[in-house]
């Protein structure tokens, strides 16, 4: 789809929106959310975000890091368009947890930037985003945020009769087609009755189109308008049901979700990737009695992926089987004399055994135990909402060993977190709000065990089986103004790491099988340091048009070196406007991105750059059914940007997304 033609029409359309839209209805500005918030407070200390309904039909891209990386704070790893993780406050990796359903949601995409995330976000009805740390109810690889996606696989509240949602989307830089059905019904009563739920969700994709670049090659550089080897296909689905009686409820679900995609770091090699889920979950609630509330989850994830040469040989099949379960029990309001005490005690176990099987393993066989228990109390004192609490786990980790590898050898470890928070109300719309934590982590086993080249990042990874956990203590403070025409977010924050285990390159170089040599990196703890700012706003400027704006920025040191953290976001900036007629709305956006030269050993500066998107969108009403239509159109400059936060081996491979143009239809009834 040539967007440059349909520039200029959509550019007018929005202007006359702009001229000549009614005023725009007055949105909730504190979205409550779920993650992190089993009290269901309608306040939280810790920076959140949520995309759902039509915000996420407009925001929804071929995978998780895309979707989310234009919000405060979040960043991509963008090895390529189909294995993006989100990165949150210049952390990525094993500090940010992935969750589907506040469940763990089993893959590799933590091992490797080329591991995509199994998560299809075709299918999600909301994404949450949890700024900082969130150790105390997640465990230690929170530290850095948590990103949990929410489906109704398994039906929470009961709904009657049949609903549900098609979509069909097409165009965009990589000529996606796309599409998804999701289907909900019920029957009987909230107290005594049964709902279920069925989706199906596919995507054909091609290499994604970016303005001319110049790419690497085995013999040289080459110009090129395509990324290469970045297409891909998937499909997934999924079957869920509840049983509803007075109180709660009880469910269980089957999914599965299929994906061949293009590893673009290697020209001809794609990965293979299946993970099947099956989970369980319900919640009991009454008003009476010592308990309020009792819920709980379990899943288990089977996880697959192999890398396939261009002759259809298999190199590497990597596999993962987890176990996830979660029990929370919220007790009765205590009376302390100055207002209730509300709180909950809980327990999580991880289960996780890992295999990679190949010439290009560069990690055993390992398996990872860890059960955590946690507290969490809040209550409200001297006009203060206060929350506080504190998560003991148990973490053992275990390696095979082999050839490569050495003996089998196994670790403990006890890591300890507490945090402590509080939202004070002030005059006129403001409130300010602080959070302290202490976080520690226990080593990943790729951290502890890996001994190997690793082609992603076209070096030797050492790890190291003596490292002890790792250790932040954080400090995040927010102030915000909201009124019913206007709302600014401002969080500053500062994380110090006593043990921040960083890989790091020695200076030497090893041979790479192949004639070649690579850099040789270890995993080494590190005094580190991670300090940032977040600013948000909208404002109602005329009763037809608002204007948003957006800025953040992050800097992370080596204290010991004063060598900057790898992969860190330059400092970006989003300037907007917003308008609405009827059913029609628009949105016009410039978002930038600073030049990064504050990089780590063996990395190279990014230049800065801006782009300019437009999205349009028309609401339909048929007899009950409901529809949006949207028109964006991407980078209308066609500007060539690379990504700061995307590893070296991968940049100038994958660009960031030509000027390009997408439509998409979903249906509601």
């Amino acid at each position: 789809m040539r967007s440059f033609a349909l520039a200029p029409i959509a550019a007018a359309c929005f202007l006359s929106l702009a001229a000549h839209a009614d005023p725009a209805p007055t949105e909730s500005l504190d979205k409550v959310v779920v993650t992190g918030n089993p009290l269901k407070s309608q306040v939280l200390a810790q920076p959140s975000d949520s995309l759902s309904g039509d915000q996420l039909v407009l925001t929804r891209a071929a995978n998780l890091g895309d979707t989310l990386q234009g919000l405060p704070g979040v960043a991509a790893t963008n090895f390529g368009p189909n294995a993006s993780r989100p990165s949150i406050r210049g952390l990525d990796g094993d500090r940010v947890r992935i969750l589907n359903n506040s469940g763990a949601s089993v893959d590799a995409s933590n091992l490797s930037f080329d591991h995509g995330v199994a998560i299809d976000p075709l299918v999600i009805d909301k994404v949450e985003v949890l700024r900082g740390a969130a150790a105390l109810l997640y465990g230690g690889n929170a530290v850095g945020g948590v990103v949990n996606t929410l489906d109704n696989r398994i039906p929470r509240v009961f709904t009657p009769g049949l609903s549900g949602a098609a979509e069909v989307r097409l165009g965009g830089a990589s000529n996606d087609k796309s599409g998804a059905v999701v289907l909900d019904g019920g029957t009987g009563r909230a107290n005594a009755g049964f709902g279920w739920h069925v989706d199906l969700a596919g995507r054909d994709a091609d290499d994604q189109r970016a303005p001319r670049f110049s790419s690497p090659t085995d013999d040289g550089v080459e110009s090129r308008t395509t990324v290469r080897n970045s297409a891909a296909k998937s499909h997934g689905g999924a079957v869920g049901g509840s049983v509803f009686f007075q109180g709660g409820f009880a469910g269980v679900s089957l999914d599965d979700y299929r994906t061949n995609y293009g590893t673009t770091a290697e020209a001809d090699v794609t990965i293979r990737m299946q993970r099947q889920r099956l989970a369980t979950a319900g919640e009991w609630a009454t008003a009476d009695g010592p308990i309020h509330r009792v819920s709980w989850q379990l899943s288990r994830n089977r996880y697959e992926h192999q890398e396939v040469g261009g002759g259809g040989e298999i190199g590497t099949t990597f596999k993962s089987t987890g176990t996830d379960g979660r029990l929370e029990v919220e007790h009765a309001p205590i009376d302390a004399g100055w207002g209730p005490v509300k709180g909950l005690v809980g327990l999580q176990t991880e289960l996780l055994n890992f295999s990679a099987l190949g010439e290009e393993a560069f990690v055993p066989s390992t398996r990872t135990r860890n059960t955590g228990v946690f507290v969490l109390e809040q209550t409200r004192l001297g006009g203060v909402d206060w929350s506080a609490g504190g998560r003991v786990e148990q973490v053992r980790v275990d390696s095979d060993g082999g050839d490569r590898f050495g003996a089998a050898q196994g670790r403990r470890f006890t890591p300890k977190s507490l945090a402590f928070s509080g939202v004070l109300p002030l005059a006129e719309g403001w409130s300010a709000s602080a959070n302290l934590n202490r976080t520690e982590r226990a080593p990943a086993y790729y951290e502890l065990f890996a001994s190997g080249l690793h082609l992603a990042s076209a070096a030797f990874e050492q790890g190291d089986a003596t490292l002890g956990v790792e250790r932040a203590k954080g400090l995040d403070l927010g102030l915000k103004w909201e009124s019913s025409q206007a709302h600014v977010h401002l969080n500053v924050y500062e994380t110090r790491f006593d043990n921040y285990i960083a890989l790091q390159a020695n200076g030497t170089m090893v041979p790479d099988g192949d004639g070649g040599t690579v850099p040789f990196y270890a995993f080494h703890g590190v005094p580190a340091r991670l300090r940032g700012v977040e600013l948000e706003a909208r404002w109602q400027v005329l009763p037809m048009l608002a204007l948003l704006g957006q800025m953040d920025a992050v800097r992370g040191d080596n204290r010991a070196t004063g060598e900057p953290l790898p992969r860190l976001s330059p400092l970006r900036a989003m300037l907007g406007l917003e308008a609405k007629q009827g059913d029609w709305s628009g949105t016009l956006q410039w978002r930038g991105a600073a030049r990064q030269d504050r990089v780590a050993a063996f990395d190279t500066p990014t230049a800065g750059y801006g782009t300019v998107r437009l999205s349009l969108a028309r609401q339909l009403h048929w007899d009950g059914t409901d529809a949006i239509w949207y028109l964006k159109l991407d980078n209308l400059g066609n500007k060539l940007a690379y990504n700061a936060t995307a590893v070296p081996t991968i940049r100038d491979l994958a660009p960031q997304p030509g000027r390009s143009a997408s439509t998409g239809l979903q249906v509601r009834f």
